[in-house]
């Protein structure tokens, strides 16, 4: 909506907000698909805005990573410098607004391209949340699949200087992300898929929409006949797909958004 940029930010939060309002109670079924500018607000960064510590700290590719014990290490300590910048971070109010979305019965399904575990912690019920490209709060080994906390990886990294390794089975052991270069989770595509071609209305929020194939979901969503919306500050990849975009910020958005139909409910 153009016209945002010509009001107040309060003004653009509040039509923004109604007219995604009008969207959502013309849904059956409301699928959100959420990137890294959903958890900027909590102080975690983003891949590409200068400055950023991940400039600093690229993700290790899969195949580097796997190639020698010297890379893994390389990989955990850009990891652990990445997970320090954000140290104690917790669910920004648009997290918190999506958890009251889902609680509603209005939000189905939350697919999200982030691997913070934001949504959870802000109380999306883990049944309801897909995550593409896996999750960063813990790790799994590449063998037999075992759970593996991060203070157990740390210790070995920082203590023995070395990669952590499985205790069950002594294979490589990696955060539980998806790496540039390693397989999309395959459940996690299906069932992303099947919540995209299933919905009538899409929102994405805060995602540049230039990764596929998260990227393609919403695409997905609006060739089944879904209105496909978008909710981001600055431009995306897919402005000129999408039936209406939004550009303010995503957390106030969401508030008021979750305000007017609970209003709407009573």
């Amino acid at each position: 909506m153009d016209g945002l940029s010509k009001m107040t930010p309060a003004e653009a939060i509040e039509t923004a907000a109604q007219s995604l309002a009008l969207h959502v109670r013309r849904a059956k079924s409301f699928v959100v698909l959420t990137g890294a500018g959903m958890s900027t607000e909590c102080g975690i960064p983003d891949f590409r805005s200068p400055g950023s510590p991940w400039l600093a700290n690229p993700p290790m590719p899969y195949d580097r990573f796997l190639a020698s014990e010297e890379a893994r290490r390389e990989a955990w300590r850009r990891k652990f410098a990445l997970d320090d910048h954000h140290k104690g971070a917790v669910p920004g109010e648009g997290h918190r607004a999506l958890a009251r979305l889902v609680s509603e019965g209005i939000v189905e399904t939350v697919i999200t391209q982030n691997i913070d575990n934001m949504h959870q912690a802000a109380g999306v019920p883990a049944d309801k949340i897909i995550e593409l490209h896996g999750n960063g709060t813990y790790a799994c080994c590449l063998d037999c699949g075992r759970r593996h906390e991060l203070a157990f990886c740390r210790r070995a990294l920082e203590k023995d200087n070395r990669a952590p390794r499985c205790e069950a089975c002594g294979g490589i052991v990696k955060a539980a992300t998806i790496s540039f270069g390693q397989a999309m989770p395959q459940e996690a595509m299906r069932r992303a898929t099947l919540a995209a071609g299933s919905a009538d209305l899409i929102l994405a929020i805060g995602s540049s929409l230039l990764v596929f194939p998260a990227a393609s979901l919403p695409l997905l969503a609006r060739d089944n006949g879904a209105v496909f919306l978008i909710l981001n500050r600055g431009e995306t990849g897919l402005d000129d797909e999408a039936h209406e975009r939004f550009d303010v910020e995503a957390g106030p958005v969401l508030s008021s958004l979750a305000s007017h139909l609970a209003r709407r409910v009573n």
